[in-house]
């Protein structure tokens, strides 16, 4: 087990945490032990992701960086984004979807690193986006306040929902049944069979991150030292606890034989996990804590299970010949080619997770030096120039 956060430092920490069985009834102590710090990305980091392989960061450098954990070497860089990495989710083993500020969702394919496709989802910047647990429909948010709902399966936009403000957070319950949209310091509850809100759950400040701890009961951290678990029917605040000594930043949970656990990540530099207890209405117990020294931004845990049972996203209808739209090439100034969607009359309906043995070019993963290389190389030409 690893947790992994970035910074506004532009550091990755990575800590190994040791369980040790107590001896003679005393309880199982948990251990965080630094593992490694990376400095790979030029700018704070703002997203971070996790697979049984491999953990992704995403920052406002505009690039994705790629670690193997069980080699423990840095995989390579995604440069297909022209904005900052807003949210980076994977599903099982084989995908991850990306959304940034540039209003494109990416879907990729995390064993070729290869881009299967990259609409442009949302007119202003993607903030949010969540996979549904089948693994057939995704959610979005963005700056032009709207909630999209996508097919994964037929690989196409599916609704198009106005909410009136700029949504931050989207997230699907565990059954995948309800969702949640986060607003400023509000919560709105949707039931799936009705698309309707069912109501909603307001926290004392602004909200920076949200958790499903059971399908009914959601953990809620924002711009203070609280977390507080809310029950998403009866909207009731079940318990509250002190959890830092400033903002939280990002809140993770996780589910292992014996522990439920839930993990903080807050500005005062502090990563800590907790044991929830059965009740949701008691406040968890702290297992352990490490001081990183930097002001945390985002968490993730890697879990060494193997195989993730969750293989990948369901086949996308195949677009016919006729009706495919070539993406249009742009170069960047660094030399990196990206693609945007064509515009046409099928536009709306984009083929989101095709199994196109084309894979975007220029997307496949970009070695550091390889990039840094390529910044030198630019830079001395407009010199000359």
């Amino acid at each position: 087990m690893e947790l992994v956060a970035g910074s506004y430092e532009q550091v990755l920490f990575g800590f190994t945490v040791h369980r040790e069985s107590g001896t003679s009834g005393d309880p199982e102590t948990w251990t965080p032990v630094a593992d490694f710090t990376h400095h790979a990305h030029t700018a704070s980091l703002s997203a971070v992701a996790a697979n049984s392989r491999f953990v992704v960061t995403g920052s406002k450098d505009e690039t994705i960086h790629i670690y193997d954990m069980k080699k423990k070497i840095e995989h390579g860089a995604l440069v297909h984004h022209s904005g900052t990495i807003t949210c980076l989710k994977f599903y099982g083993s084989r995908h991850l979807i990306s959304g940034a500020e540039d209003g494109l969702i990416c879907v990729w394919d995390s064993k070729k690193w290869e881009c299967l496709k990259s609409i442009k989802a949302h007119k202003g910047h993607v903030t949010f986006l969540s996979i549904h647990p089948s693994g057939k429909l995704a959610l979005s948010v963005g700056t032009d306040k709207t909630l999209r709902t996508w097919n994964l399966v037929e690989g196409r936009s599916a609704f198009i929902k106005n909410i009136k403000q700029n949504a931050h957070i989207v997230e699907w319950s565990p059954s995948g049944e309800k969702y949640i949209v986060v607003v400023l310091n509000k919560v709105d509850v949707y039931q799936l069979d009705t698309a309707s809100v069912s109501g909603t759950i307001t926290n004392g400040k602004r909200i920076s991150s949200v958790t499903f701890l059971s399908d009914s009961v959601l953990a809620v951290a924002g711009d203070e030292e609280v977390v507080r678990f809310f029950d998403c029917d009866s909207l009731v605040c079940l318990c509250e606890f002190k959890a830092h000594e400033n903002r939280v930043k990002d809140i993770f949970s996780f589910e292992i034989p014996d522990h439920h656990v839930l993990v903080t990540a807050s500005n005062d530099g502090f990563i800590k996990m907790w044991s929830l207890k059965q009740d949701k209405k008691d406040p968890p117990s702290l297992l352990c804590e490490v001081n990183t020294g930097a002001r945390l931004t985002c968490l993730g845990v890697w879990l060494d299970r193997g195989i993730d049972e969750k293989a990948s996203l369901p086949p996308a209808a195949e677009p016919s010949p006729e009706n495919k739209e070539q993406p249009k090439k742009i170069k960047k100034e660094s030399g990196d080619v990206i693609l945007e969607e064509a515009p046409g009359p099928n536009s709306k309906k984009c083929d989101l997770i095709g199994d196109s043995k084309e894979s975007t070019k220029g997307s496949s993963p970009v070695s550091t030096k390889k990039r840094k290389r390529t910044d030198v190389l630019e830079k001395k030409r407009k010199k000359k120039t």
